[in-house]
């Protein structure tokens, strides 16, 4: 099943002007570390209860830093770039609630992980996120409503949006070091590149095409609207990401690093092999996830149509150094209990699993039974999110 939401996307922003240009591509770099290295080593996920988004995030979090053992020999003299979730752009209420307490990145996560990454060394801080808008990623999270001069006061703290090359010259190329589901290899803003760590920032949620939508689902946004979207071949493009959903329509887009041959249409197969591939090209340091409030059933509200979407309040943040183990565990939270189910089991009732992908590309564990879960126990975290997961654990 597949939820269109370019409708969606376009409330608010002007459609792009679609002027051809000659795409600066730069000369291939291997990724910035190899996915297997330490991947059965990092299975370590840390839950701590959080039920605001008051000064408690920043204890929560740093408590769940504490449980794995501390970030300081991560983080410290390095350039440490953090992935956020705005999917849709569109700040308006969602559910009578902010944006960030539904289906966003909320502010007081991003302000507290950037006080903890400075308190353990972090030498700069980078906020990356592909928005459909030509703004600066600034003048989008101030709409936000994003405090950006307490964030600055913090330390040296930088914002791209990485929708193009943004301040780049040329597009950093990433091979994907397996070989790749579907791609071998990405072009990607050089923020993704040009940095020691990556945190993907990522909100507690299912996902229509995807099944869920954690730390791993929320670097599927990373490929550049300016390559991979409806109008790639412009840097001013804002369309969306079918191309990637889909061929249909846009056989005459030719997706960088796409492997040659035949590939499956079903954007229910292609969606998580694809972010299985960007996942082992441009590998994840530090998952954290904010289960604190949320909305079920999808990722966003273009997914109304689809299911029947509410508020709902996990009261958890759960954070991880191996994305797969850390999606693993926010899937048994969601109320699902085996999240390396195949297609045709909740979550995953309309495509494959990107996290049992993963795990069979190598890139860390999804059996709950190897995962050393810290702090707030599963049983006692657990917040079926559907009807199909309150079933499943009963």
């Amino acid at each position: 099943m597949y939820c269109d939401r370019r409708a969606f996307l376009r409330l608010g922003v002007s459609a792009a002007a679609g002027l051809p240009f000659a795409l600066a591509f730069g000369e291939e770099q291997p990724a910035v570390a190899s996915p297997l290295s330490g991947a059965r080593g990092a299975a370590k996920v840390a839950v701590v209860r959080c039920r605001s988004y008051g000064p408690e995030v920043r204890t929560a979090l740093n408590e769940a830093f504490d449980l794995l053992g501390g970030i300081g020999g991560l983080v410290k003299g390095k350039t440490v770039t953090v992935k956020i979730n705005l999917t849709g752009t569109n700040f308006s209420a969602y559910l009578d609630r902010p944006v960030g307490e539904t289906y966003m990145t909320h502010y007081a996560t991003a302000l507290a992980l950037t006080s903890l990454l400075f308190g353990a060394g972090a030498r700069r801080v980078r906020f990356v996120e592909s928005t459909t808008s030509r703004a600066r990623l600034e003048t989008s999270l101030g709409l936000a409503d994003w405090d950006l001069g307490a964030l600055r006061a913090l330390g040296e703290v930088e914002f791209e949006n990485t929708r193009n090359l943004g301040a780049g010259k040329a597009y950093a190329q990433m091979a994907v070091p397996t070989g790749g589901y579907m791609f071998s290899s990405f072009q990607f803003n050089h923020a993704y590149h040009d940095t020691d760590v990556l945190v993907s920032l990522a909100k507690l949620k299912q996902h229509i095409t995807a099944g869920v939508t954690c730390s791993m689902k929320n670097l599927f946004g990373i490929t550049p609207n300016s390559l991979y979207g409806g109008q790639a071949g412009s840097e001013d493009a804002l369309d969306g990401r079918g191309p990637l959903h889909s061929p249909f329509g846009n056989e005459k887009i030719k997706l960088p690093g796409l492997r040659t041959g035949s590939h499956p249409t079903d954007p229910g197969v292609r969606v998580p092999r694809i972010v299985t591939d960007v996942c082992t090209a441009r590998p994840i340091h530090l998952a954290i996830v904010d289960g604190i409030t949320s909305m079920n059933g999808g990722e966003g509200p273009w997914c109304r149509d689809v299911v029947e979407i509410k508020m709902t309040t996990p009261g958890v943040i759960i954070a991880g150094l191996n994305p797969v183990s850390t999606d693993a565990v926010c899937t048994a939270i969601m109320g699902f209990p085996n999240p390396r189910a195949t297609r045709g089991t909740p979550p995953f009732e309309h495509c494959e699993n990107h996290i049992l992908l993963a795990e069979q590309a190598g890139l860390g564990v999804a059996d709950l039974a190897q995962i050393d879960v810290r702090g707030l126990p599963l049983d006692k975290a657990r917040h079926p999110y559907t009807a199909a997961a309150r079933r499943a654990d009963a």
